[in-house]
């Protein structure tokens, strides 16, 4: 079954509602998760910020935090999902390349998570070009979402 549609049946059958925070994939995730069967039910919305500033006044990131870590996956989902009142929400945020950037080697990805009562990270180094980078990381960032919505 096609991730999406799996993410759309579990989120319909346990009412759930589901909101993304993007940087790096610039809002690939959204449109990816809004083409999921009847998403105006349980697709809340998206953030897309690719600017710290903007980070930290619509999500809440702590000043000073590196934008391409764990630490800022975590907060970038905490804030989509306090923005959205959502059940569960992912972030995303990284490096896509082709060049380093902040100290980290393109392909350096942090993908954030947080339920009402759980946050987590998950890092993921990608090889390939920027839109290796980019496809890989939405689709993991859905598989993400189908296994925290299949947990709640």
């Amino acid at each position: 079954m096609d991730d999406v549609q799996q993410l759309s049946d579990l989120a319909r059958a346990r009412g759930l509602r589901i909101a993304v925070a993007e940087s790096l994939t610039s809002g690939t995730l959204a449109g990816t998760i809004g083409d999921g069967n009847q998403a105006s039910e349980w697709f809340a919305g998206a953030v897309v910020a690719y600017m710290v500033a903007a980070k930290e006044r619509v999500l809440g990131l702590a000043p000073g935090t590196d934008p391409c870590s764990a630490d800022c996956a975590e907060q970038l989902a905490r804030g989509a999902r306090d923005l959205f009142d959502v059940d569960i929400a992912v972030s995303t945020t990284g490096v896509g390349g082709p060049d380093p950037e902040g100290g980290h080697p393109a392909g350096t990805v942090f993908l954030g998570w947080a339920t009402r009562t759980a946050a987590g990270h998950r890092r993921l180094d990608i090889d390939g070009d920027p839109d290796r980078v980019l496809a890989a990381t939405v689709d993991a960032a859905v598989r993400m979402l189908v296994f925290h919505t299949a947990e709640l």
